[in-house]
């Protein structure tokens, strides 16, 4: 495939295109296209305004309920050409990249809009799982510009380069110069960054960027580039000094590390794998870690499923003995060094036992989880099914979930319930500020 550089916007921003992969391929000619005016009905999960049109669902981005737009119509969705009417809960952007930028959805509705509807897609969620009773507690809210991890495409060509998000649905590359979501510490060191892309030896690539307690760490992800050598790889390592890194990763092999990057949990410091999955701010980790604890509280034996390096399991380590579990083998090797370290340092915690395991292939059987007195679990997007049939014969008297697809754990809450499992309480946070997605914490008893 090959880059080509678009227009600019009208900011004077530019904006480069990169052809990656059928998804992003240009639409075909003959594809059926109709200009519509339609009332937006409400926002649908991704984020994106819903219009009836013709008895049918059409989805399109920027719009808002009760805006009177044009659209252009194609399958199942919608462009946006003009709004005729804003609707009541329109609100102006506060980014002057978005209607560009596809890293945020729900910038132009109202405040009290979008927390209701964050609130709502878990209360929906539920009532279809027929979990309609349950406790769903206000929103916890997390700063704006809080995001820690950032993942920016890169394209270069020639003499320019790229650095930013894609816009919606697009391989369209927005350069940032501004960012309402990133953390300033980030977002200070976007030149500096850029600096760094361009001695990175392939043309388009991801640049993975994550805040830790001291420096970035920073992944390249690249098919196409090799691990520089000589002048090159000299050039690299003064860049990443510079961009203040801490460690330089390239597709998950370490070419620099000027300090490990610690990323502390409860006072446990854990050096995060290259790439490694994190909360998406401090304060949205902090928020849910502290409804963790709290569901747990008194439990004396705790296993951690889908644990990571440790996001839970090092908290909870300090009350409670946990076996926590990971597909991720790197993750799990850092979380224990981690509590060893911290045990010989002289920090009071108490043992944390790691395997290293695919729950979603090989879930733990019901048998091993009766040892608990309380089983937290935090899996991908897709849920865990599997894993939670096992966990809803276990008996165990508390059963905490955390999630970020609140369709997905209802699914698995449902699970839970036909085995005995009471969800007393959920609480939605919005650590993913702008976004379609929200995280919750689900507290679930038995007897």
């Amino acid at each position: 495939m090959t880059d080509r550089p678009t227009q600019r916007d009208g900011d004077g921003n530019r904006e480069f295109q990169l052809a990656t992969s059928a998804q992003h391929m240009p639409k075909k000619q003959d594809e059926a296209t109709r200009r519509v005016t339609a009332r937006i009905e409400e926002i649908g999960s991704g984020g994106d305004g819903v219009a009836l049109i013709d008895g049918a669902r059409v989805f399109t981005p920027l719009t808002a309920p009760g805006d009177l737009a044009v659209i252009d119509v194609r399958g199942g969705r919608g462009e946006l050409i003009e709004i005729i009417e804003a609707g009541s809960v329109r609100a102006e952007a506060p980014c002057r990249h978005f209607g560009h930028c596809g890293g945020c959805a729900l910038q132009h509705v109202t405040s009290d809009f979008y927390r209701s509807w964050k609130r709502a897609r878990v209360v929906g969620a539920l009532a279809r799982a027929g979990l309609g009773e349950t406790d769903i507690r206000q929103t916890i809210e997390t700063p704006t510009a809080a995001r820690r991890r950032a993942v920016f495409a890169v394209t270069k060509l020639q003499d320019e380069i790229a650095l930013g998000f894609h816009e919606h649905r697009s391989s369209t590359i927005v350069d940032l110069t501004d960012c309402r979501i990133l953390h300033p510490e980030i977002l200070a060191r976007l030149p500096a960054l850029r600096s760094l892309a361009r001695t990175i030896g392939a043309r388009s690539f991801d640049l993975s960027v994550t805040l830790c307690d001291n420096g970035l760490d920073i992944l390249a992800i690249a098919k196409s580039a090799s691990r520089p050598r000589g002048a090159g790889m000299s050039a690299m390592i003064d860049a990443a000094r510079a961009a203040g890194a801490a460690r330089l990763s390239l597709n998950g092999e370490t070419l620099a590390q000027f300090a490990p990057p610690v990323i502390h949990f409860d006072g446990v410091g854990v050096t995060p794998p290259p790439g490694s999955f994190l909360q998406a701010s401090r304060e949205g980790e902090a928020a849910l870690i502290a409804l963790v604890k709290e569901a747990a509280a008194g439990a004396k034996k705790i296993a951690d499923l889908f644990s990571g390096c440790g996001t839970f399991a090092a908290p909870l380590a300090r009350s409670a003995t946990v076996y926590a579990v990971d597909a991720d083998r790197a993750s799990i090797e850092a979380l224990s060094r981690a509590v060893g370290e911290a045990q010989r340092g002289g920090l009071r915690i108490n043992p944390v036992r790691a395997e290293a395991r695919d729950l979603i292939e090989r879930p733990l059987p019901t048998n091993d989880l009766k040892a608990f007195d309380a089983i937290v679990f935090d899996p991908p997007r897709a849920g865990a099914a599997a894993q939670v049939a096992e966990i809803a014969k276990s008996g165990v008297k508390i059963v905490i979930g955390v999630s970020c697809n609140p369709a997905t754990f209802a699914r698995d809450a449902a699970l839970l319930a036909r085995g005995g499992y009471t969800l007393s309480q959920v609480t939605p946070v919005d650590q993913f500020v702008y976004a379609a997605h929200v995280e919750l914490v689900g507290v679930f008893r038995k007897g």
